[in-house]
């Protein structure tokens, strides 16, 4: 179906007490329910042991590092699943398993996976960009076995590496929230292109900067501590998120129809 001229987003401020509404909304949906999110979840903390199991299994323990900054790159993709839950909650439809697990096959022919590219891109880039500063600041330590050695990192070359892949990433997760944060839900709920819907995305997080910015840092806090115990708080944390994404588009974008 084609966007009609007059069915176009307009995007609203957002306030703190938006932040704390939607969250008690997500918390709410994960609730009501809890089982999508937990699927959801184990595929997540499935795919983060994997990953670190292979690199830990090559005796090259320093690839976790790029590793766990930028798998959570990915969170956006998987919580399309909880997008849908949301949606159907809110809507009052019946909730359907199958449906909603194939919620990106079945719009195959729409834009999410054009969208889904753009987010695969930026993971492969980070991690590609990762290695070569890793190389430009720890090539020479060549005598240093980095998977059982952890001294390295505290050196000044350790250090200096450190704070540029942090500020690197930093940069890199704040161009894909700004991209993201409304865009995946917008193309789950409407017809509209995935240039439009990053654009849109983009104009939500200029519109309320520092609200959308702290929306981004408590994304990413949350996330990082519900990874330290083995990934397991990501059961808990990532569908709250997820569902809370969800209602926040519905807050930060309104339609005129």
């Amino acid at each position: 179906m084609e966007q009609s001229q007059a069915d176009r987003p307009e995007v609203m401020h957002v306030e703190v007490s938006d932040l704390a509404a939607a969250l008690r909304a997500g918390w709410q949906d994960f609730r009501t329910a809890p089982q999508y999110g937990l699927l959801f979840a184990c595929i997540y903390v499935i795919g983060g042991w994997l990953i670190y199991f292979a690199l830990t299994g090559t005796g090259q323990l320093w690839w976790t590092l790029p590793a766990a900054a930028g798998f959570p790159i990915l969170g956006p993709f998987i919580a399309c699943g909880l997008y849908d839950v949301s949606r159907r909650l809110e809507a009052g439809l019946p909730r359907d398993l199958h449906q909603t697990l194939l919620v990106i096959f079945r719009q195959k022919d729409r834009q999410i996976p054009s969208m889904a590219a753009v987010i695969v891109v930026f993971f492969l880039f980070w991690n590609f960009l990762s290695h070569m500063i890793f190389a430009l600041f720890l090539g020479n330590a060549v005598m240093t076995n980095v998977s059982s050695s952890l001294a390295v990192f505290a050196s000044p070359a350790g250090l200096t590496m450190l704070a540029v892949g942090t500020a690197v990433g930093a940069a890199f997760s704040t161009l894909l929230f700004c991209l993201t944060v409304v865009s995946l839900p917008m193309l789950l709920e409407r017809e509209v292109d995935f240039v439009t819907a990053m654009l849109t995305s983009f104009a939500v997080v200029t519109e309320s900067p520092v609200v959308m910015l702290c929306w981004g840092a408590f994304i990413a806090a949350a996330l990082f501590v519900a990874m330290l115990p083995g990934f397991l708080g990501l059961f808990v944390v990532l569908p709250v998120l997820g569902h809370a994404s969800w209602h926040l588009y519905r807050r930060a974008v309104s339609w005129n129809a």
